[in-house]
């Protein structure tokens, strides 16, 4: 952000220097452009700082809820990532034909009727 303001500094001294005048059409314009450019690095040096302060509170708020979570479900490191983990009795059967099971229900379906 500092290199940015430093460009605005530095093509504000360049039009100071040069002796650029409002008084002429095209002063006129490069003033106003210089100023536009200063307005837009004091607005992006705000909207830096309350987004690190947005993130500074974020970081309190998450750590507020990892200490809520620890006091209500407690220090359960009971976590199924690793297919160890996993009860074998769960495992599903590839030889099941669900097409037979649907033409079943289907048919049992156009009895009733």
């Amino acid at each position: 952000m500092d290199y940015l303001l430093q460009k605005v500094a530095y093509l504000k001294g360049l039009a100071e220097g040069l002796g650029v005048a409002e008084s002429s059409k095209e002063g006129k314009v490069l003033v106003q452009i210089i100023e536009t450019l200063e307005a837009f690095t004091d607005v992006l040096d705000d909207v830096i700082e309350d987004q690190m302060d947005l993130e500074e509170y974020v970081n309190f708020i998450d750590e507020d809820l990892a200490d809520v979570e620890e006091d209500i479900y407690g220090d359960d490191d009971d976590d199924y990532d690793d297919e160890d983990d996993w009860d074998d009795d769960y495992e599903v059967d590839s030889d099941y034909d669900f097409d037979e099971d649907f033409d079943e229900l289907d048919s049992d379906e156009e009895d009733e009727d």
